[in-house]
């Protein structure tokens, strides 16, 4: 997960607290059980030296379910990365099930791909290169079947942006799930991050004014520090 761009900044911090931690573990280990493939593809991105922006594993669970829950045949998903939360929801779709994800960096869709592949899931996965913006304008011009289900997790000055094309490459009734939709709280004090919070915050409004979304936000916390995500329909 997320298209991480490389921009000469300072990666934003996110503070965590070990009770949270300490849970998120427990969670793991008790319900969640993430199998090998995915535990490999967490450590191939930290050999690789990727950012450790991955979504948790109780997060990629619920992604998994979300798909399923939903009836999902086809996923879309902004923002790669290691190939984790790609692993998570394809794993959810059924035989005949497709999911394409969008990777900014040629690097991490390789690694990517490496890990979709041992996790047995290379006939189900599509791994597409370079700017987002520019992947989801192509797949509209190929006149692609409506997804079923968008995932977005790439870099939050495009969220807006990233929202419209899940309307447009989706159906009603599609899913949409929008992370790092709290980040810290900066919906409440936007100086906190000045690079993401406009990307965030207007993507949360047009969440609650859209014509064809539907749309609620759950706060979390865990090893990601105070964060949480946006779950929408579209109508």
């Amino acid at each position: 997960m997320s298209e991480h761009k490389p921009s000469g900044r300072e990666p934003f911090e996110h503070k965590s607290q070990p009770p949270w931690v300490a849970v998120e573990d427990f969670l793991t280990e008790t319900v969640v059980h993430p199998d090998a493939a995915l535990q490999r593809a967490v450590q191939s991105a930290t050999d690789a030296g990727m950012p450790p922006i991955e979504v948790t594993p109780n997060a990629g669970k619920l992604l998994k379910l979300l798909v399923q829950v939903s009836g999902a045949h086809r996923v879309l998903e902004i923002g790669t990365l290691a190939g984790f939360s790609a692993i998570w929801m394809a794993q959810g779709l059924p035989d005949g099930g497709r999911l394409v994800t969008c990777e900014y960096l040629t690097k991490h869709a390789e690694i990517a791909r490496a890990n979709v592949a041992a996790a047995g899931l290379a006939d189900k996965v599509e791994v597409r290169v370079g700017p987002a913006m520019e992947t989801l304008a192509a797949l509209h011009a190929e006149g692609q079947e409506p997804f079923d289900f968008v995932f977005i997790d790439a870099d939050k000055e495009n969220n807006s942006n990233y929202l419209e094309w899940a309307v447009r490459l989706g159906r009603p009734g599609t899913t949409v799930v929008l992370d790092n939709a709290v980040w810290e709280g900066v919906v409440l004090d936007p100086s906190i991050d000045e690079i993401n919070a406009p990307g965030i915050i207007g993507a949360l409004e047009l969440l609650g004014k859209h014509p064809q979304l539907d749309a609620t936000v759950i706060q979390t916390v865990g090893s990601k520090g105070w964060d949480g995500f946006a779950l929408a329909r579209v109508r």
